[in-house]
């Protein structure tokens, strides 16, 4: 399918993109606890209420965003397992992929709340 030269190519450009998606991850949980949380410029420590916020906001932060790596697992295993039964049955008249279709725009919508809840996560 591919030749090494290909693979490798592939391969930095996944791992580049993965480290990118990671410093976005990691600036934005920086940027938004700060936000929330740093209120006292008058000292260049934290205060412990300050300290105690961001460990909250990170934590919660972090846990939703494995939570919802886990969803995207689920259902792109779901999906995944959808394809080969569907590879493994014949053809269907037509209107059997209308319902598929809807069938996939439920599973998009709770997605779709997945990433909304995890944009609009509040202290």
């Amino acid at each position: 399918m591919y030749n090494d030269a290909e693979k490798q190519h592939l391969q930095r450009v996944i791992e580049q993109k993965q480290m990118r998606d990671f410093l976005k991850f990691f600036t934005s949980l920086v940027e938004r606890c700060f936000d929330d949380c740093v209120n006292d410029f008058t000292s260049k420590a934290l205060t412990s209420k300050e300290e105690a916020c961001i460990h909250r906001c990170a934590d919660k932060v972090l846990k939703h965003n494995e939570r919802v790596g886990q969803r995207f697992g689920e259902l792109n295993q779901q999906l995944m397992q959808q394809q080969q039964q569907q590879a493994q049955q014949p053809q269907l008249p037509q209107q059997s992929s209308t319902i598929q279709r809807q069938e996939d725009i439920g599973k998009y919508g709770d997605l779709d709340d997945l990433v909304t809840s995890y944009l609009s996560l509040s202290e």
